[in-house]
């Protein structure tokens, strides 16, 4: 008795479409058919490859962004600066790049990030008898050193003056 048998052969290839396992490329993402191509910085997907059409990319609304080739469906939200966290804008959003803040004048930074700022807090301010010992930056708070005997300030100059006799 003579069996039957069928083979059946199976090719997965990087960028192919089917079923996962697949591996996509760095400019290829995941999606719903297999590996679809990227959409460019400035752009978002609208709609998903299929086995007959590619990525159909559209640009980011205004107030949104994306940094990078991506495979998303909506661009990211640009940061708002907020003076009351103490930072106003340093470079304005654009379609490729988030909002980048800095600290308000007379403040310095508490929360860095990457090229900016979430968060500020103001300089401390010297008090009488005492002198500015290291002025504030954008990235450090003042330094106050106290007065030696017979010397005085009113907390807002850098050095000590005497008292007259």
């Amino acid at each position: 008795m003579l069996g039957r048998f069928v083979l059946i052969v199976v090719l997965s290839l990087p960028g192919s479409y089917g079923p996962p396992p697949y591996e996509c490329d760095p400019f290829e993402y995941e999606g719903p058919w297999g590996c679809c191509p990227k959409c460019l910085p400035g752009f978002h997907v609208s709609s998903h490859c299929s086995e007959h059409a590619t990525t159909t990319c559209a640009p980011c609304p205004q107030s949104t962004y994306t940094e990078t080739h991506n495979g998303w469906t909506s661009c990211k939200i640009c940061t708002h600066c907020d003076s009351t966290a103490g930072v106003r804008v340093k470079k304005n959003c654009s379609s490729t790049s988030d909002t980048l803040c800095e600290p308000l004048e007379g403040h310095y930074c508490t929360d860095p990030i990457k090229d900016g700022c979430q968060g500020a807090v103001e300089h401390t301010k010297c008090k009488p008898g005492q002198y500015i010992k290291m002025k504030g930056t954008a990235s450090s708070d003042t330094v106050c050193n106290d007065c030696g005997y017979s010397t005085y300030s009113d907390g807002s100059l850098t050095s000590c003056k005497p008292h007259t006799e």
